[in-house]
């Protein structure tokens, strides 16, 4: 297969934007090629052209979770941001980042959209990332945040009530994960979970996986690097809190109502793809938005696409009704 990337599948809007971004930069070393704190600085400054005109919020700040020994989780900083009239509940957000990269800061925009078209709170956890911190440090972090969310933010004007989770990426992954895990310990703290285009399994043959294998973007040459970086040394294929397609029957039926989007060009699609058809199977109702034209982590351009701030409107509908608030 050629090692350039098929651009014939974009939308004019992205696109444009790829050859702006392009034009702008010049040639990119792959952070991943990288030591990872040198790969996470080039992505953190990446990610700072996309936080710029920041919507308002009513209220911005931060507070930590504390460290917990039972499951193995550090001291955790919290992004707060609440809205101008913000309901009841929150929602933690998980960022992407291949669970090596990126940070609350770099997805602040994105973040602050969504608060805006749901009407909750967004509290994102600044979690361990790997390598330095590989599987579960950072799933632990999740599930600390979750567990305390309400009473470590409360100083700010948020209200408890409702709590859902989101993720993109390899946030999503956590965010699934970090429920699954909750379920199995007899918790059902999260009344639902917006999900974009997350990773879910460790498997790179997928139909996905081969059509974007050189992107335009995320390539599938990455995920392995950053998938590597996640597990470490051991064997944890059948870990269903690595790779959540593998969870039992019972575990999916189980899980509060999912909103679930995919990028129609994205090595991961057929990740969500996979999710979308198990939970069918199961007898859940839950749609799939595929948003055609759009490459992996297309919600950071919230400022110069379209179809970011409209996928962020649909998935504040549908976490106004998962928090009853609709």
């Amino acid at each position: 297969m050629s090692a350039v990337p098929d651009l014939s599948r974009l939308s004019p809007e992205m696109a444009a934007l790829l050859a702006r971004v392009a034009a702008e930069t010049g040639p990119q070393v792959d952070p991943t090629t990288l030591p990872p704190a040198e790969g996470r600085a080039l992505s953190e400054e990446g990610n700072r052209r996309w936080n710029i005109d920041l919507p308002a919020m009513a209220a911005v700040g931060e507070a930590f979770v504390a460290a917990d020994a039972d499951l193995g989780s550090a001291r955790v900083r919290l992004k707060i941001l609440v809205p101008p009239d913000a309901e009841a509940g929150a929602v933690v957000f998980v960022h992407g980042g291949g669970f090596a990269f990126c940070s609350p800061e770099s997805h602040e925009r994105c973040a602050r959209v969504l608060a805006l078209e749901c009407g909750l709170p967004v509290l994102l956890p600044d979690y361990r990332l790997a390598p330095e911190h590989p599987y579960p440090a950072g799933l632990m972090d999740v599930v600390a945040t979750i567990r305390d969310a309400f009473a470590v933010s409360a100083r700010f004007g948020v209200t408890a009530g409702p709590l859902l989770l989101s993720g993109d990426s390899a946030g999503a992954n956590l965010a699934l994960a970090a429920m699954l895990h909750e379920a199995a310990e007899g918790r059902a703290p999260v009344a639902g979970a917006l999900l974009f285009y997350g990773t879910y399994a460790g498997d790179f043959r997928t139909e996905s996986y081969r059509d974007f294998e050189n992107g335009p973007g995320l390539t599938t040459a990455k995920m392995q690097r950053y998938w590597r970086w996640y597990v470490g040394e051991r064997d944890v294929s059948a870990d269903p809190l690595v790779c959540p397609l593998l969870a039992p029957d019972d575990a999916l039926a189980a899980l509060p109502p999912l909103h679930l989007m995919a990028a129609g060009v994205d090595p991961l699609l057929s990740d969500s793809v996979a999710l979308h058809e198990r939970l069918g199977r199961l007898g859940r109702s839950e749609a799939l938005t595929v948003v055609p034209g759009v490459t992996h982590g297309f919600l950071q351009n919230t400022l110069d696409l379209v179809a970011a701030r409209e996928a962020l409107a649909a998935a504040g509908a549908d976490a106004r009704r998962m928090a009853g608030s609709a």
